[in-house]
């Protein structure tokens, strides 16, 4: 095995534990995440195998077929997020109105 290999495996299994202890309560967010860190170990310690796969797929070496899969999950995980925070934006807005409303109404009661 590598240095690189061995950097690789502890970064991944670094991140792998930070977010199970940070998302316990989640039990397919976790099971996810731990499958794709076996997922990464494998082809870590394999990086024949991504080259094969990468060749069945007519792309040229593994590292690129890995580079172009992250790509699509950045856009997955960017597009997602952003749809998170629009509906975060109107439930806010949604609250602001009705406190404010509320507010006006209270006000206005209590002038009488």
């Amino acid at each position: 095995m590598s240095g690189i290999q061995l950097l690789l495996i502890a970064g991944v299994s670094l991140i792998t534990v930070y977010f199970i202890q940070r998302m316990k309560a989640a039990v397919f967010s976790v099971l996810l995440m731990a499958l794709l860190c076996l997922t990464a170990i494998f082809f870590i310690l394999q990086p024949e195998l991504t080259s094969r796969i990468a060749n069945y797929f007519g792309v040229g070496r593994g590292a690129d077929l890995v580079f172009y899969i992250f790509i699509l999950l950045f856009w997955f995980i960017l597009l997602k997020l952003y749809a998170r925070i629009r509906k975060l934006e109107a439930t806010v807005t949604e609250l602001a109105r009705k406190i404010s409303i509320n507010s006006a109404l209270n006000e206005t009661r209590g002038n009488d």
